[in-house]
């Protein structure tokens, strides 16, 4: 996605109010969609990631989700498989719904979906977006994090997989 793409801007209930270019969604922090993917091995590990230093967002953290922001009029299923394609090649992997999921902080106001796959080979990476990927149990998580910057947005979203769905009280 460039930054002159159109995204849709949504209110808190996820309903559609403006279409603006992606630059402006992210200059004036509006409200948009976006999809959140965790990626499994058969082994039970979890995909982590590197965001590239240029991402417009977290740049050099690393991400426990494949994932980012809806095209104008696209829904959820389609930008996942679009995103999990473009960003890891993989497309062979059936997505399963865990979660509507609500981010909000100085960076960023999402409304979004939470996928989860399981993925027989990672193909090849988007460089613009992915500096570097690991396999790690989903247990280690929590030491990942404390040691090297995550992406809030996708340990909220590990979260909601890990209580069935259900956002944590």
């Amino acid at each position: 996605m460039t930054v002159d793409e159109l995204v849709d801007v949504v209110d808190a209930c996820d309903r559609v109010l403006a279409r603006v270019p992606r630059w402006r969604m992210r200059r004036d922090n509006l409200r948009h969609r976006a999809v959140y993917i965790l990626v499994f091995n058969a082994a039970g590990e979890i995909l982590i990631h590197q965001r590239t230093p240029t991402k417009d967002v977290f740049p050099g953290y690393w991400d426990v989700c494949v994932g980012g922001v809806l095209q104008a009029g696209e829904s959820y299923d389609e930008a996942a498989r679009r995103e999990l394609a473009e960003e890891i090649g993989v497309t062979d992997a059936p997505l399963h719904a865990v979660s509507a999921m609500r981010y909000e902080d100085e960076r960023t106001a999402i409304c979004g979906m939470v996928y989860r796959c399981t993925a027989r080979v990672i193909g090849l990476l988007q460089r613009s977006e992915v500096a570097a990927v690991e396999w790690v149990s989903a247990d280690a998580v929590p030491e990942q994090a404390r040691k090297r910057p995550f992406c809030p947005d996708g340990l909220v979203a590990l979260g909601l997989l890990r209580a069935g769905g259900r956002p944590s009280a």
